[in-house]
């Protein structure tokens, strides 16, 4: 009996550097990945099982966060070695159809969006920015800053009683002033780039970690920036104290694609 297959579909180039072919990459499933071409667009696709990639069985998989974790590694690894061979429009993990034809007709009735997509990403590259901080760090930190503005040391009566008003005050406010430290960071960093998002904060059951994140920003930028947009993301940090800024990258620029499509 001959084994049903789909067709996962990976990312989506221009035809023209797609004209090299995908050589020895792999792909979920092991199979080798190839181009199914339309036009000036090509999309990277590999045939995988059905058994195991089908609607049904795929739903299944998708809970088991071990098969999950392996799956995802590997869909990302073509993506990053295509980005590597030029300008890339990454799709979402599982996006899986029935045959190549309904690959091309995707390539047909989204050309103009995917054409967009490319033109957005060529020369840029994603960079995520995370804030994390903790309640009683940012409430001495934000009791500092209006202790200091008003003057108040800590040698007097009134002194102290200036600086417990602070914190108090500060307690009352942490919410706000985490959120308006976020949006600060966010918007310092979006005008160093080409287009910015704030994503949801990360489950701290996928992430290890218990700090609060404030901000989840995925940014994308300049190729020849990137050290002035990494240097930004420095000196946000000094200036706001109490939040602590991560930066990684460069990825793939799943969060410029703007291209998803149900799978058919």
């Amino acid at each position: 009996m001959t084994e049903q297959v789909g067709v996962w579909l990976y990312a989506v180039t221009r035809a023209t550097d797609a004209a090299a072919g995908s050589g020895s990459i792999t792909g979920v499933a092991g199979e080798p990945v190839r181009a199914v071409v339309s036009d000036a667009l090509a999309a990277f696709v590999g045939s995988v099982p059905l058994e195991v990639f089908g609607e049904q069985p795929l739903r299944r998989n998708l809970e088991d966060l071990d098969w999950l974790a392996a799956t995802a590694r590997a869909h990302d690894a073509v993506v990053s070695a295509l980005v590597r061979r030029g300008p890339t429009v990454p799709l979402r993990l599982a996006t899986v159809f029935l045959d190549d034809e309904r690959v091309r007709e995707l390539l047909d009735t989204r050309r103009a969006d995917f054409i967009a997509a490319l033109t957005l990403v060529t020369g840029r590259t994603e960079w995520g920015v995370k804030a994390y901080t903790d309640r009683a760090t940012l409430t001495a930190a934000v009791a500092d800053a209006r202790a200091a503005s008003t003057g108040s040391g800590k040698g007097t009566g009134t002194a102290y009683l200036a600086r417990r008003r602070a914190e108090l005050s500060a307690q009352e406010t942490v919410e706000r002033d985490a959120a308006e430290r976020a949006e600060a960071v966010h918007a310092r960093l979006v005008r160093h780039a080409a287009a910015g998002r704030r994503q949801a904060a990360t489950d701290p059951a996928l992430s290890g970690r218990r700090d609060w994140m404030v901000l989840n920003g995925t940014y994308l930028v300049d190729d020849d920036h990137a050290a002035d947009f990494a240097a930004t993301v420095n000196e946000l940090g000094k200036e706001l104290p109490g939040i602590r800024l991560e930066i990684t990258g460069p990825w793939p620029p799943y969060s410029f694609a703007g291209v998803d499509q149900e799978p058919i």
